[in-house]
């Protein structure tokens, strides 16, 4: 299915994931006020700067939740309690979201998205 928006993505979703996908939308909103809700890579993502800044997405028993690997080795001392890959994080469905640290995490990819903006920029 194509999805138009984080809306039509999440109304897709099984019912039992929609709060928790709803949650981690709304964490982001709250970190990232400026980024452009979109579809990529047909996942909810946030844009800034013409970039990706994250991306989230449900899956069969947790949230997934997609800064890249720059922001994941940051936190790697603060995640161990989840799984995860090298650009992922997994948040299990039965467990509160950690939103502060989701926040973290949110804003350290501003920073980095803002540092690769303003690199471009002196190009």
């Amino acid at each position: 299915m194509a999805f138009t928006s984080i809306d039509t993505y999440i109304a897709s979703c099984a019912a039992e994931h929609k709060e928790g996908l709803e949650q981690m939308r709304q964490i982001i909103r709250k970190a990232a006020p400026k980024a452009e809700e979109v579809i990529s890579y047909a996942m909810p993502t946030f844009r800034l700067n013409d970039r990706n800044l994250v991306h989230f997405a449900a899956n069969k028993n947790h949230i997934g939740l997609y800064p890249g690997p720059g922001v994941i080795e940051e936190f790697a001392a603060e995640t161990t309690a989840y799984n995860g890959s090298k650009g992922s994080i997994h948040f299990p469905y039965d467990k509160a979201l950690p939103k502060t640290l989701i926040t973290r995490m949110v804003k350290a990819g501003i920073r980095r998205n803002e540092e690769l903006a303003a690199k471009r920029a002196k190009k």
